[in-house]
């Protein structure tokens, strides 16, 4: 098994968390704001009981975060995207390739019009 995170997987978030980090944790799975975590989980705790019997299990049976969990709040939105929308996420990785492509050709097209030695050059790597 690696020991690399996994960023797909729920984790107790213990630094952000008040008792034991589930509500906080489901906060950074799900991308929603914490406090709305709580408020919810604290209506359906009282109206229903069975709540607080899986937040005591997921308190003790989840894996803590690791701090090396993301690399900035960037890379936290993007994951938090994939897990929500996995669909989405790769549309949108795909077009940011299709972007990227389009504006390296435009530098391509600029440099390769002004230097026809660069032009057979590159010609002849294709």
């Amino acid at each position: 098994m690696s020991n690399q995170p996994q960023h797909t997987k729920f984790y107790r978030d213990k630094v952000n968390g008040k008792f034991m980090g589930v509500c906080a944790g489901i906060a950074d799975y799900t991308g929603i704001d914490v406090l709305w975590v709580r408020l919810g989980f604290i209506v359906l705790g009282f109206s229903m009981g069975w709540p607080f019997l899986i937040y005591f299990a997921l308190g003790f049976l989840a894996d803590k975060k690791p701090h090396s969990l993301y690399a900035d709040r960037d890379e936290q939105k993007f994951w938090q995207g994939v897990r929500q929308s996995p669909a989405r996420t790769a549309r949108e990785v795909r077009s940011t390739f299709r972007d990227i492509d389009r504006r390296l050709a435009e530098v391509e097209q600029f440099y390769v019009s002004g230097n026809p030695r660069l032009s057979a050059e590159i010609e002849k790597l294709r």
